[in-house]
């Protein structure tokens, strides 16, 4: 087999590097949000003893359910991030959990933590 045909069977340590930093970058991101989702709740939960009665009831409730929702997702986003970044560790990261095969270098910049190749992906929907 020529070099020209061989099939890379990971991303070269070099890269590894390149998305570590992107995933860093986007950890620490997704923690700010989360922290701001956090101190939200907190904060609507000190002014619960004071809110009128009626519809702000139902509103506040609604609100409080969304924050808690999209810090929930900040969570699991946090969550998949760092096992991306174990990936990396591991030296395996980038590699598609169904074919085997690398994940473009550009569905892993916008989705670092991917697992499957975008034909993987299409394949189970």
């Amino acid at each position: 087999m020529s070099n020209s045909t061989k099939i890379t069977k990971r991303y070269s340590d070099k890269e590894l590097a390149e998305f570590e930093q992107l995933i860093h970058e986007k950890i620490s991101q997704a923690q700010e949000q989360l922290e701001y989702y956090l101190n939200q709740i907190k904060a609507m939960g000190a002014n619960n003893d004071s809110k009128l009665k009626g519809l702000d009831d139902g509103t506040s409730t609604v609100e409080s359910e969304r924050i808690s929702t999209m810090a929930s997702r900040q969570r699991k986003l946090i969550h998949h991030l760092e096992n991306a970044s174990l990936r990396i560790k591991n030296k395996v990261y980038g590699v598609c959990r169904d074919s085997g095969e690398l994940i473009s270098k550009e569905r892993l910049r916008a989705v670092p933590h991917a697992t499957l190749s975008i034909k993987a992906k299409e394949a189970r929907a």
